[in-house]
């Protein structure tokens, strides 16, 4: 017998510099296990991304324009990384 257990959410901050920004978005977009992209400054959202698997170079163009919107206006930033971890087989006897 197969039993799944839940998806594990994990959360990652990472203290960037504004020119970063666009970069580290790309890198973490390629990742595949990001759901979620948030851009902070200090302790205020500036921005916030929610990803699904079936985002597209197309639909990425749009948030990655916001991004380097966002890149030119702030010097230091955190981003907030929400990562998906896949679901544990576990068999049962």
């Amino acid at each position: 017998m197969v039993s799944q257990t839940e998806p594990q959410v994990t959360r990652e901050e990472i203290q960037i510099k504004g020119e970063q920004l666009i970069t580290t978005v790309q890198k973490l977009l390629h990742e595949g296990n990001v759901r979620r992209i948030i851009v902070k400054r200090g302790t205020h959202i500036i921005a916030e991304f929610p990803l699904t698997v079936g985002v597209l170079g197309v639909l990425m163009a749009p948030m990655l324009a916001a991004v380097g919107a966002i890149s030119a206006l702030v010097t230091d930033c955190t981003v907030e990384v929400e990562r998906v971890e896949p679901p544990l087989d576990l068999y049962i006897l």
